[in-house]
């Protein structure tokens, strides 16, 4: 089996743009998924369901595979995996280091998730001396000093950070001097690196931020709906009309809410 260092995907290449590529783990996954029941054929439209698409993305995506389906009958399930598996180069074998063996760094030595998608764990490697020898998912642990001779021994090309922020550029920096081209980045932070080499970050916080605020609009939309549902007292349904009707804006009423010039809210979103 080749390795990562002697063969590369050809996406770039053939001109498939960047969008595509970030797709392309999705519908393979909902292809592996069919594929594991039995399922010969899928359809656009079913396909792209299950891959969280709409199906006119999808045909379009797969229009730069050359593979259109067969109209009334869809796309040819095993094929499909094969195509996709071969443009993202999972057809061959993907030696990777993980460096940076704590919490984080373990977990993803432990993940099962990689051996099935063309991904080898060649090496783990932390730079506290005390975790030298220790084995981790059935790996031993080596100490940082050993990297450009792992990297260089198993012809690894892909490497994952694991360290806190402040290790990170370091160990960026000694893995694309060693030949590593393509990082993966877990760390907390922005990693500089030369033309020719690849980084993909993956930040949880930034992550949980983002679900954040879509929870306090989703807050604040029903916040507002339920406002807008109540009733106006007996007698008083004009009584808003009567305080804008004359300015066209609401009346200074010293309320706690409002800003200096009692018409502004003192505390404006950021």
């Amino acid at each position: 089996m080749a390795t990562g260092r002697t063969h590369r995907p050809a996406t770039r290449s053939r001109g498939i743009p960047e969008a595509t590529v970030a797709r392309l783990p999705l519908y393979l996954r909902a292809l592996t998924a069919l594929s594991e029941r039995s399922v010969p054929t899928v359809s656009s439209e079913e396909l792209a369901a299950a891959a969280g698409v709409n199906s006119a993305k999808l045909r379009k995506d797969f229009s730069y595979l050359g593979s259109y389906g067969t109209r009334g009958v869809g796309y040819d399930v095993e094929y499909l995996v094969y195509q996709i598996s071969r443009e993202l180069g999972l057809t061959q074998d993907w030696p990777v280091v993980i460096v940076g063996i704590g919490n984080l760094g373990a977990a993803l030595a432990n993940y099962g998730g990689f051996a099935s998608r063309g991904f080898r764990v060649a090496a783990l490697i932390d730079a506290d001396p005390a975790m030298a020898g220790r084995p981790v998912a059935g790996i031993p642990v080596q100490h940082t000093d050993e990297l450009e001779k792992i990297i260089t021994d198993n012809g690894v090309s892909i490497g994952v950070i694991a360290t806190p922020a402040g290790a990170a550029q370091q160990a960026c920096d000694r893995l694309v001097a060693a030949g590593v081209t393509s990082i993966l980045n877990f760390a907390p932070t922005v990693l500089t690196v030369p033309d020719g080499v690849d980084v993909r970050k993956v930040d949880l916080s930034i992550e949980l931020q983002i679900l954040a605020f879509h929870e306090q609009r989703k807050a604040g939309e029903d916040a507002a709906a339920l406002d807008g549902a109540v009733p106006a007292p007996a007698g008083r349904e004009d009584s808003r009309a009567e305080r804008t009707g004359r300015t066209g804006r609401t009346a200074r009423t010293g309320r706690t809410d409002q800003g200096p010039d009692g018409d502004v809210p003192a505390v404006m979103p950021a």
